[in-house]
This record gives C-alpha cells, structure tokens and sequence, in this order.
C-alpha cells in the first residue's frame, strides 16, 4: 500500500488561510446583508417620519387656525368671557368683558372685583353693574382649580320681560273687564225692561211699584257682580254660602224671565232636588246658571223652549239647560269652553268659559250634549255630600 505523504507547512498554511478567507468573506456577506437590511429600514423609518412630521404639521397648522379662529370669537362676542385661576385671579378676559367693567381685568382678583362692582338682584344668577344687569354663569376649568365665567348683558332681555309682564297684566285686565262687561249684560238688560215699563203714563201705581222693586233688585245685583268680580280679582276665595238649590233657581229666573217672555221663548222649570243644599259663592253660581240660560235662548228661535231641570241622585247635584236650536256643530263642540270663542257677532265668547270656571271652583264638571236640529243641552254636575243634603 502506498502511503500520502504529510501535507508541508506551506500547504497547511494555504489553507489555514483559505479557510479564513472563507470565513471573511461568509461574515462580510453577513455584515453587508445586515447593512442592506438596516439601511432599508432607515429609509422607511425616514419615510415614516417624514410622513409623521406632515402630520404634526398640518395638525399644528390646523390647531393653529382653530386657536385663531376660537381668537377671533372670542374678540367678537358679545357676551363677556373671564378665565379665573386657582388663586382667583383673572387670567384672560375677552374685549366684551373688559368693556362690561370698564377696565383692565387680567391680574385683578375676581372676588375683590365682584365685591367692589357687583350688586346683588333678586334673581340669584344675576347680578347689577351700574347701568347693566348681568347674568354670570360660573364652570370648572381644569382639576388645577381654575374656573370659566361667562357674562351675559341680559339688560335689554330684562326689559323686554318687564314689558312682556306688563302687557300680560293689561291682557288680564282686559279679559277681566271683558268678562265683567258680559256678566252685567243680562242684569243690565233686565233692569232696563223694568225701568222701560214705568215710563207707560196708563200703569197702574201696584205696577209701577212692583216694576221700580225688580229694577232696584237688578242695579244692586249689578252692584253685588262689580264686587265680586272685585274680590276675584284680588285673589279671594270664591265663598262658603249654603244655599238651596231651589234658591239658587229661583235667583237665575229671577233674571232671565223676562227675556225669556221679552223674545218669545217657553222656559220650563223641573226640580227635583229641593233638599238639597250647595256650598260654594251663591251669587258665582247664580251667574253661571244665568250665562247658561242667556247662551240656550240665544240659540232658540221665536216659539222655541229652553228647560232648567235640576236632579239629585249619588251625592250630586245634576243641573241641565237644554234648548231646542239648531245644536252645535261637532267640530265646534270642541272649542265653546274656550275663552272669547263666539260663534254670535255682538257674543264676547266668555259666558261659557266663566260658566265652567265657577263649576271648576266648586268642585265639579260640566258636559255638553248637541245633535244638530235637536238642540244642546249643557249639565253642571256639582258635588253634594250627604251632610249637607236637608227637606225643605
């Protein structure tokens, strides 16, 4: 067998240093591959940061624009704008507010400057500044303690309700004569056809008694109207009189009857409640019954009826006026409680409305029934306890 001679120092030299070449060469491969990779990388982290900062910029831009327009809004309204911080003090104010003040407000101590300029009024948000009335409404800022107040000039908006009040009191005033006006109609009207018959020169001296007696009566009834619509007026209670029902009838045909005969119109009387007592402002109810029966000859033609009929029956007090008109429309029937609702050129729309509150105040309710060509009937339900329930 042959046998391979040992490699010689050179050679074992040579490839000694092939290997390491190799080596070199696998590790310059590495490292130029890494710098490859870490340079892309670079270049899409620059790309990234680049896309980044255009953010920011356009975001900076866009708050920029925003803090100059919130600027500009600020400059322009008209209501006034305080930044207090955590020690009190003014730290900016809008133009509004410094011109409310009239002074320089950033640095002042807010609660020494409200104590020096602000009064109190009797609304507790809103405060008087010499000539000015303002409405100061106070949030939190930031949890370091600061506050925003926002100042309201509600000078001229306080004036408008002062006026806006008053002219609400003069409506009132104006429903409340309106509504005085249609009371004294019917007693007033009465009184005159009383007072016509005295000037007849062929009337016996018993007539002429008797006539001057139910005008007196009338006037003091326009009398007694005038005081209470008075006394509501100033808020009194609408009275505690126990009345029988049969007088209360008995005072409402008192007043209509002779309209009644004056225009040619039947008016029946049907009581079947004569035991019965109600408890309440007698004259308040008379009225109603009166705008009840004036409204159903009103509607009745010549030879027409209209029927009073009062019942009795489960601790209440059923009180009907029919009349035998033409009825009331259905889309009608919805709105004849409402005040100054008429369907009459000369009607001042307020016998009804003033009917039902008087029911109202006493405790009970009103209903109306009408067909057409059959006429209405309106009845006024009342409460009536037992204890207050006597014969007559």
């Amino acid at each position: 067998m042959s046998q391979v001679s040992p490699l010689s120092g050179q050679e074992l030299k040579a490839q000694e240093l092939q290997r390491a070449f190799d080596a070199f060469n696998q590790v310059s491969l590495a490292l130029t591959q890494s710098y490859q990779g870490l340079q892309n990388r670079v270049e899409s982290l620059t790309a990234e940061l680049a896309v980044a900062n255009g953010a920011l910029r356009r975001q900076y831009e866009e708050k920029e624009a925003l803090s100059e327009r919130l600027s500009l809004l600020l400059d322009a309204l008209p209501a006034g704008v305080v930044v207090v911080d955590a020690a009190a003090c003014v730290s900016e104010a809008n133009p509004a507010a410094s011109r409310m003040f009239g002074q320089a407000m950033i640095g002042e101590s807010w609660p020494a400057m409200a104590q020096d300029r602000l009064r109190a009024t009797d609304s507790p948000d809103e405060w008087q500044l010499d000539s000015r009335r303002l409405a100061i409404v106070e949030s939190p800022l930031d949890s370091a303690g600061g506050r925003i107040l926002l100042i309201h000039d509600v000078t001229a908006a306080h004036g408008l309700k002062a006026e806006l009040e008053r002219n609400q009191r003069l409506v009132a005033m104006g429903e409340m004569a309106a509504s005085l006006a249609h009371q004294l109609r019917t007693p007033l009207a009465t009184a005159l056809l009383y007072s016509a018959n005295l000037g007849q020169a062929e009337l016996a001296d018993e007539a002429r008694l008797r006539f001057a007696g139910k005008t007196t009566v009338q006037l003091r009834r326009l009398e007694r109207l005038i005081q209470e619509v008075l006394l509501f007026a100033r808020g009194e209670s609408i009275g505690s009189d126990r009345t029988p029902v049969r007088q209360l009838l008995a005072d409402a045909v008192l007043t209509v009857e002779p309209l009644f005969a004056n225009r040619g119109v039947r008016f029946r009387l049907l009581c079947d409640a004569d035991q019965a007592i109600v408890t309440g402002g007698r004259k308040a109810l008379v009225g109603a019954l009166v705008n009840l029966l004036e409204n159903a000859l009103q509607a009745c033609a010549a030879d027409g009826e209209v029927t009073l009929d009062a019942t009795l029956a489960d601790e209440q007090l059923r009180i009907a006026v029919r009349d035998t008109g033409s009825g009331i429309a259905p889309e009608i029937q919805a709105r004849v409680f409402e005040p100054f609702f008429t369907t009459r050129g000369q009607g001042t729309g307020l016998g009804l409305a003033i009917a039902l509150g008087v029911v109202r105040a006493h405790g009970g309710s009103m209903k109306l029934r009408s067909v057409a060509g059959e006429g209405s009937e309106f009845v006024i339900i009342l409460p009536v306890p037992a204890a207050a329930e006597r014969d007559c």
